[in-house]
């Protein structure tokens, strides 16, 4: 009822489209998955440059809706569909960083360590009670970036 008063639809238009509540759901939640991170990751591997396709991964990383983010994460916590679905999410965009890594010269122990902190800011700052701070998220981001390009240099040595 709440969903469909903010739609502005009659609850009969709303089973026009889902079977019910759990379609409705799980509609939902794969839509995050396919259209929210698949499409973008998609375009992002295509990148063959690995600092471009991590500099482009913070760009969705800031573009990201992350109330909604957060609210899926919660989510994730009392549906295990949703949480199967938030764990890919998170398994698919820590890949793309860790290949990325890997790419930069990164060895993977190290790759693996950045791609779990980069996931790990992520999800802190989709978490944190804190007022929304983007530039901050970016500073952070491209930090990282810097430090295991740094070790990436480092390796080669």
């Amino acid at each position: 009822a709440e969903v469909c008063r903010r739609l502005g639809v009659t609850s009969g238009s709303f089973y026009h489209y889902f079977d019910n509540w759990a379609d409705y759901r799980r509609q939902l939640i794969r839509y995050w998955k396919v259209n929210g991170t698949l499409a973008q990751l998609k375009v992002i591997c295509a990148e063959p440059d690995p600092r471009r396709r991590i500099e482009g991964l913070v760009e969705v990383a800031l573009r990201l809706n992350h109330p909604a983010e957060c609210a899926i994460r919660a989510w994730s916590r009392v549906d295990p569909e949703v949480a199967a679905i938030q764990s890919e999410v998170d398994r698919l965009r820590q890949q793309v960083v860790f290949d990325a890594a890997l790419e930069l010269g990164v060895d993977g122990i190290r790759a693996g360590r950045f791609a779990d902190a980069a996931l790990y800011l992520l999800v802190g700052y989709e978490q944190a009670a804190l007022a929304p701070d983007l530039d901050g998220l970016e500073a952070i981001f491209r930090d990282l970036l810097t430090l295991i390009e740094g070790r990436a240099g480092a390796a080669g040595e």
